[in-house]
């Protein structure tokens, strides 16, 4: 599918807070009152790898086929903290924007798909999740690594990352993130 480094999979080796600090050289900037998300500048921004796989209930998901739409991609793991933590406040900023035309996209990542079963339908989960037992499709993002579980990735339209979360996100910080990106054209 997509060549590995090893250096990557260490990245994602556990749960993570506000992992992320400050300007990170390229002039985007952090917002949100503890420094961990990320707005990308337009010029600065990168494309999402080709990422695919099967949902939780087994159907074939590509990102590429949401092209055209803002989507956000979240990655979670049933066994992580801050993971159920921020899930409810993803399920309510993706059923206030679905009728706009923005995407929700959840990667389980090293998870069983009975845990992941459990935690979605624990959390009233209602956008598809892709399985990443293996951690093959979150490693497919190291041009612009998630970093963390969670974490949470708003790409733009043409499939472009155009902000990051690195740790839990909230309500209110994931909301006009996603309605910034969304008011793009």
């Amino acid at each position: 599918m997509v060549a590995l480094s090893v250096a990557s999979s260490t990245a994602l080796a556990g749960c993570a807070g506000s992992s992320a600090s400050g300007p990170d050289g390229s002039g985007n900037r952090f917002v949100g009152g503890d420094g961990n998300a990320q707005e990308i500048k337009v010029a600065d921004r990168k494309a999402a790898p080709q990422a695919e796989g099967t949902t939780l209930e087994g159907k074939p998901l590509k990102l590429a086929e949401l092209r055209g739409k803002v989507t956000v991609v979240n990655f979670w793991a049933s066994w992580c903290a801050p993971c159920r933590g921020e899930a409810p406040s993803l399920e309510q900023v993706y059923k206030e924007n679905k009728a706009k035309g923005v995407e929700f996209v959840g990667v389980g990542f090293k998870d069983s798909r009975d845990n992941a079963k459990a935690f979605e339908r624990k959390f009233k989960i209602s956008y598809p999740s892709l399985f990443d037992e293996s951690g093959q499709i979150t490693l497919a993002f190291r041009d612009v690594p998630p970093n963390a579980i969670p974490s949470t990735l708003i790409l733009d339209r043409q499939g472009r990352v155009a902000a990051r979360i690195v740790g839990a996100t909230t309500y209110s910080k994931l909301g006009p993130l996603v309605a910034k990106v969304a008011a793009e054209k």
